[in-house]
Order: structure tokens, then C-alpha cells, then sequence
């Protein structure tokens, strides 16, 4: 983990407060998570706030990625595993019997850890959830679709002359980038990042981050990270996990120069995780 001097913590966290009023777009309520009679995560109470940041940091094995894959219920591929508690997506419950899981996920998308583009061409990889979901009535809507979902990536410029070319044969971070286009081309409202750039070099890391801050202009994100120095210049607000529990949240400037609970001091400035 990245130890941070106040010094930087104040440089990331500087005039990082949302313009726009706070609206809560997803909320967790008693939220808790077993693989079988294991519990992972324990009555965790939170609230995402459209159109901002929300970093979820704590130590390996904290449970911040297993909150993260209650959100679009990717725990139900897990056999052994059972979330219990209420979490809404603009009020509505995303755990209710009625609710289409795959319309779900087209509402809020994911990046992992690790760059996974599909074995096809560039154009195939942003194209395929439009197509799947119906979302273009035409090759030139498609066209349209997977040109402005590269645009918003920020990698259109550097792959327009090669789109029927792998996805595979692109750098480590431009298939990152790759792979949030092709989260944003079926227009979800919400992007979770399960540490997105843990597999990156810091220039491609940089990149991201840069779009990361462009892309809450129009999405809702929520990021799990271990770096204390990307979610300070990431996020608006900070999640603090640890042993299951949700330790604190608030402004990423105040958890990250004044929180409420020691072990937050304690993770942030390196004493342990």
C-alpha cells in the first residue's frame, strides 16, 4: 500500500467537491454476504451519489470488492453465496424477484481488475452488448455507438485506423479503456472498478484516472482501490471497510485528513494493511 504525507493528501483531495446537488442514485441498507456459513460482510449501510466518486479503500480481504459485486448482483454467480439486507437503484430493489438481472448489469456495468477484452476485433468488443441488448437498429447506429463509446474512452484516436484488428493485440492500458467502452456503449447509469488499474504502468494509470474524472460527468462510479493516492484524486467521497464492516464514509477530503475512526488514520497513513 502507498503511504501519503498530508501534504499530498491535501494536493489529490484539493477542490474535489461535486458541483452538482447531491442525488443518491444506489443505496445499501443492512447490506450483508455469506459464501455459505462464511460471513464476508456485515450490515453495511451506504449511499452512491449520482454523478460522483464513490472509493471504496480498507485492507486485502475487507470486504470493499464483495460490497462492490452486490451492486450488480454478481455474487449470484458464486453457488455458495447468499446477500442479505436491501440495495436500491434509484429506489427500486435490485434483489426483487421481478427484476431482469441482465437488464441489471446494462444499467450497471463493471470493469475488472484485469483487462479482459473479448477474442475479437476492437469493433466487435465495444459493439457486442448494443447488439445483444438492441440498443442500434442499423450498422450505422452500431457505427455510431461503438465510434462514440470510443470517443468517451479517450481511445478512439489511437485504434480508429485499426478497429478489425484483436482487442488482444492492444497495449495493457488501452484495453483497459477498451473495456470501459465497451461498459458505457449499452449506456449504463452506474460503472463499478474493481481496482482497474492494479495491472497498469503509472502513465496508463494516469490515463484512466484522467478519464475516470471525465466520465462522472455522466455516470455514477464506484471503485475499489488500494491506492490511498488514486482514491484521493479520483473521488468525492471514500468508503472505509474493515473485517466486513463499513468503518466510516464521508468526503474523500475529510476521511483523508481528519476521519472519525482511528483505523482509518491508521490504514491511510500505513500503520497497517
Amino acid at each position: 500500500m502507498n503511504i501519503m504525507s498530508e501534504a499530498s493528501i491535501e494536493t489529490a483531495v484539493n477542490d474535489r467537491t461535486a458541483a452538482a446537488p447531491e442525488t443518491v442514485k444506489m443505496r445499501g441498507e443492512k447490506v450483508g454476504v455469506f459464501y455459505g456459513d462464511k460471513q464476508a460482510l456485515f450490515d453495511v449501510d451506504l449511499l452512491v451519489r449520482q454523478n460522483q466518486v464513490t472509493a471504496l479503500i480498507g485492507p486485502s480481504g475487507c470486504g470493499k470488492s464483495t460490497f462492490l459485486r452486490c451492486l450488480n448482483r454478481m455474487n449470484d454467480t458464486i453457488d455458495n453465496a447468499r446477500v442479505v439486507g436491501r440495495i436500491t437503484l434509484d429506489g427500486e430493489d435490485i434483489y426483487d424477484r421481478n427484476i431482469d438481472v441482465v437488464e441489471l448489469r446494462s444499467r450497471v456495468g463493471m470493469v475488472f481488475q484485469k483487462p479482459n477484452p473479448f477474442p475479437k476485433s476492437i469493433y466487435e468488443n465495444v459493439a457486442y452488448g448494443p447488439r445483444i441488448h438492441g440498443l442500434a437498429r442499423s450498422k450505422t447506429e452500431l457505427d455510431a455507438i461503438v465510434e462514440s463509446s470510443l470517443k468517451r474512452a479517450g481511445l478512439f484516436n489511437e485504434v480508429k485506423d485499426r478497429l478489425h484488428e484483436p482487442g488482444t493485440g492492444l497495449s495493457g492500458g488501452q484495453q483497459q479503456r477498451l473495456c470501459i467502452a465497451r461498459a458505457i456503449a449499452v449506456s449504463p447509469e452506474v460503472i463499478l472498478m474493481d481496482e482497474p488499474c492494479s495491472a497498469l504502468d503509472p502513465i496508463a494509470t494516469a490515463r484512466v484516472e484522467e478519464l475516470i474524472d471525465e466520465l462522472r460527468e455522466n455516470y455514477t462510479i464506484v471503485i475499489v482501490t488500494h491506492s490511498m493516492q488514486q482514491a484521493a484524486r479520483v473521488s468525492q467521497r471514500t468508503a472505509m471497510f474493515h473485517l466486513g464492516n463499513l468503518v466510516e464514509e464521508g468526503p474523500t477530503e475529510k476521511m483523508f485528513t481528519n476521519p472519525d475512526d482511528k483505523r482509518t488514520q491508521d490504514y491511510i497513513t500505513g500503520r497497517f494493511g
